[in-house]
């Protein structure tokens, strides 16, 4: 299943740039169709990397409770981001 539009809270892969393969969540989505993605670890909730839409691949995964707390305006930490992502990022090895 392709997922066509952006959801916050939702997971993405950069398919270019520096960051090429790397694993982020979607923390706003901006009003010309870019993105500001997270991590947790090397792009942090406090400075969001921002990236157009073209250089993303959106999964259908989506983190629920990251998600329900950036919609709610509560405080999200960079470890909750981090942990979320950990699977995908650093997947395990010998599997």
């Amino acid at each position: 299943m392709k997922v066509k539009q952006p959801v916050i809270g939702g997971i993405c892969q950069s398919t270019q740039g520096r960051d090429k393969d790397r694993f982020y969540i979607i923390k706003i989505i901006y009003p010309d169709g870019a993105v500001g993605l997270v991590d947790g670890n090397f792009k942090k909730l406090a400075d969001p990397k921002r990236k157009n839409l073209k250089h993303l691949r959106l999964l259908p995964e989506k983190a629920d409770a990251i998600a329900e707390k950036l919609a709610d305006g509560r405080q999200v930490f960079d470890t909750e981001v981090y942990s979320a992502l950990k699977i995908y990022n650093n997947p395990p090895q010998g599997a």
